[in-house]
């Protein structure tokens, strides 16, 4: 099957990592299929400039933290598109909540995890449902530094994130067998509407030793890697890209 028919779902692919993610994927030839909840805009932008490329590209609305959402829109978009496969997932789809932990609120943890983590894992289970029945595919989950160190103010992110690595990896052992890969990617501090409005972001870049933010570009090349068959002997993994901020 021609690389245009094999599908890979970007979620949260409207803006920052993931709109970079869609386009870099699209151009690898792929039919990318964009997840958006609210920012419809952005994810026309994106498939707009997609389109540009002579990719492929549609888009879909849905809450990842709503399974049911999730599902009929899935089964809805495929009924759709009988000639197209699932191939890949990038679950990228996330929010943040910080406040410090004795300030938190339920709704604040809640929230954010049910949308980082259970959102992840709807999405998961689903495409490997697919997955398995081609013996074929690759799952790459956005997991973070503040996953893998902590940091505070994060306590709720932090621990969604820890939680997308642990299940990787459980992942990646279910389902290595049939030939389908799972992997995350760790991004450190990166150039996005939401590092924007960081307190002391100029004094945070003397702490990494390449002395500056990374771009949505760099974590989008590690995506195509861990998604191509270039890392067909890959999976478990957990790939940094923090500009070495974090030796992993």
């Amino acid at each position: 099957m021609p690389l245009k028919n094999h599908v890979v779902i970007v979620t949260g692919g409207s803006a920052g990592i993931g709109f970079a993610v869609a386009k870099r994927l699209a151009s690898d030839g792929y039919h990318i299929l964009i997840n958006y909840n609210s920012n419809k805009d952005g994810a026309l932008a994106c498939q707009s400039e997609i389109n540009e490329l002579d990719g492929a590209c549609s888009i879909l609305q849905f809450n990842v933290k709503d399974r049911e959402q999730c599902e009929s829109a899935l089964e809805g978009f495929l009924a759709e598109n009988p000639d197209l496969s699932i191939y890949g997932l990038v679950n990228n789809a996330g929010i943040t909540r910080d406040t410090l932990a004795g300030l938190m609120s339920d709704d604040d943890f809640r929230d954010v995890v049910e949308t980082n983590m259970f959102g992840s894992f709807y999405l998961m289970r689903w495409c490997a449902k697919k997955m398995l029945l081609k013996k074929r595919g690759a799952i790459v989950n956005m997991s973070s530094l503040s996953g893998q160190v902590g940091n505070g103010g994060q306590l709720n992110y932090a621990a969604s994130k820890a939680g997308i690595i642990a299940m990787t990896k459980s992942l990646a052992n279910e389902v290595g067998r049939r030939g389908i890969r799972v992997n995350a990617v760790a991004p450190g501090i990166i150039e996005t509407k939401m590092t924007a409005e960081i307190p002391f972001l100029d004094q945070m870049k003397k702490n990494i030793p390449l002395k500056r933010i990374g771009k949505p570009e760099e974590v989008a090349s590690v995506v195509s890697f861990l998604i191509s068959n270039e890392a067909s002997y890959m999976t478990g993994q957990t790939l940094s890209v923090n500009g070495g901020l974090y030796f992993s």
